[in-house]
C-alpha cells in the first residue's frame, strides 16, 4: 500500500529595483525565510478569520533570517502594499518606497498585515541597497505556495 504525502511549503523570493532619476540603476533577486508567525497567520486566513498582509518594510538590520524572526531587526520604512496578485498558486505583492521613505543603507525586508508591529510573513537580509533621500525603491515579492 502506498502511502499518501500532501506538503505545502511556501516559498519566497523577491526582486528590488533601485531606482534613481526614473532609471533603475540596481537590480536583485533575493530569497527569503518564510517565518513561524507568518505560517501560523496562513493557516488562521484559510480558515475564514485574520488580518491579511497588507504592508512592506525595509530595514538596516543584518542578523540572517531564520524562522523564529517575528519583525524586521532595525525597521526604516514600511509602506502599503501597493498591489497584491494571485496567478496560480503564486502571490506577488508590490511595494513602492517613494523618495524620502526609508532612506539609508538597505540590507532587510518583510511583509506584515499592519501600518506597525503587525504578524509578518517573511524577512530577508541581502547586501547594501544605499537608498538616497532622492531615489526610490521597488519590491516585489513572489509568495509561491506548493
Amino acid at each position: 500500500m502506498t502511502k499518501a504525502t500532501d506538503s505545502l511549503p511556501i516559498k519566497g523570493n523577491l526582486k528590488i529595483q533601485l531606482i534613481r532619476d526614473g532609471k533603475v540603476v540596481d537590480e536583485r533577486n533575493v530569497k527569503n525565510t518564510i517565518v513561524t508567525t507568518g505560517k501560523a497567520l496562513v493557516a488562521t486566513l484559510i480558515s475564514g478569520s485574520g488580518t491579511a498582509f497588507s504592508h512592506m518594510a525595509i530595514g538596516t538590520g543584518s542578523t540572517s533570517a531564520v524562522v523564529g524572526d517575528a519583525a524586521l531587526e532595525t525597521e526604516t520604512g514600511r509602506v502599503t502594499l501597493t498591489s497584491k496578485a494571485v496567478t496560480t498558486n503564486v502571490i506577488a505583492y508590490v511595494g513602492d518606497f517613494p523618495a524620502g521613505t526609508g532612506t539609508g543603507t538597505i540590507t532587510e525586508a518583510g511583509v506584515l498585515n499592519a501600518s506597525s508591529s503587525g504578524t509578518m510573513l517573511n524577512r530577508t537580509t541581502f547586501s547594501s541597497v544605499n537608498k538616497t533621500a532622492s531615489d526610490a525603491l521597488k519590491i516585489t515579492w513572489d509568495v509561491t505556495f506548493g
